[in-house]
């Protein structure tokens, strides 16, 4: 595996792309033509050096993760929205009145401030609070610590279990699966096609469900050394340190993804088979789309030329 700077996440119908400072978000419109949007966007933490750090970049690389998803998932949806014309309600003219342009840039600032609280309520809070139930029989607290950690990651499962019975939500997983088989097909020094994407593997080692996986990891450890002594205090603390969890997360995650380390890939492993609950096998037109997006802003045939010298002779 060579690695190649790419990334990217599933949208509504579609796959973006991201490389470096360019992305693309390609989607099938539903007359089932592939429509492409390429843009540039600047990282938080290529526009302030300090957030550049290890150990902080990953807070701010979230931030980007979090604003650009937004921004191509608007775009995405926009080829989904009912044609029907209706009335405009008093919300939609209140925010009109107040944001103006800008109202849809402020109804995105909204939904992500909303996410982050409801999944810090469900992911960070609610563990701990059923967790808090059993204290009376348990006078460990690195045995609460534990159980904590546990009841966080069922959590994310059982939910990742419901919303996948939506038939959006599978298909999403399903153009999930076509992003990673793209970057592993390309990594490992296949020409980018349909054949070679589809046997290529659905899991990453960069991916950031293997992140969601590696913070509720290392939040247990945290938390085994961290101990307070009231649910308050807990909550607080699990608030507070959501930025160095992450941090950490992050620079693990970044090295997994550049390392061939068997020790590394060992650590690595729950995390892959963690994304066999958001990746699915994608049909081949996902795969086309997901194609479109990549040579949208990565040449790819450079790239295994400079990596996999003779790649072209190995085709076969």
């Amino acid at each position: 595996m060579r690695y190649s700077g790419i990334g990217g996440q599933a949208v509504i119908e579609g796959i973006m792309m991201k490389n470096k400072d360019d992305y693309a978000t390609a989607v099938r419109r539903p007359d089932g033509e592939i429509e492409v949007m390429k843009d540039t966007y600047v990282s938080l933490t290529e526009k302030v050096k300090l957030f550049s750090l290890p150990f902080v970049r990953g807070i701010f690389s979230f931030a980007d993760s979090m604003i650009l998803g937004m921004r191509t998932l608007t775009w995405s949806a926009g080829f989904f929205e009912d044609d029907e014309e209706s009335e405009p309600g008093k919300l939609e003219l209140w925010l009109d009145k107040v944001f103006g342009e800008k109202v849809e840039t402020a109804l995105m600032s909204l939904v992500m401030v909303f996410s982050v609280v409801m999944a810090i309520g469900i992911f960070m809070v609610l563990p701990l609070l059923l967790a808090n139930i059993f204290r009376r029989f348990i006078l460990s607290d690195t045995v609460m610590a534990i159980l904590e950690g546990v009841l966080r990651i069922g959590i994310f499962i059982a939910y990742i279990k419901v919303i996948s019975r939506m038939e959006d939500i599978r298909r999403t997983f399903m153009y999930h699966g076509a992003e990673h088989k793209c970057i592993n097909c390309i990594e490992h020094g296949l020409a980018l096609n349909v054949e070679n994407v589809r046997a290529s593997s659905k899991e990453h080692k960069r991916c950031g469900t293997s992140f969601l996986l590696i913070v509720m990891v290392i939040s247990i450890l945290f938390f085994m050394v961290i101990r307070v002594h009231t649910v308050w205090l807990g909550i607080l603390s699990r608030i507070l340190l959501i930025p160095v969890i992450a941090g950490v997360s992050y620079e693990f995650l970044r090295l997994a993804g550049r390392s061939d380390n068997k020790l590394v890939d060992a650590l690595s492993r729950p995390g892959m088979w963690m994304q066999g609950l958001t990746t699915k096998e994608p049909d081949d037109s996902m795969i086309l789309v997901a194609i479109r997006a990549v040579e949208a802003v990565f040449d790819w045939k450079s790239y295994l030329t400079e990596n996999f010298p003779g790649w072209e002779e190995k085709q076969g």
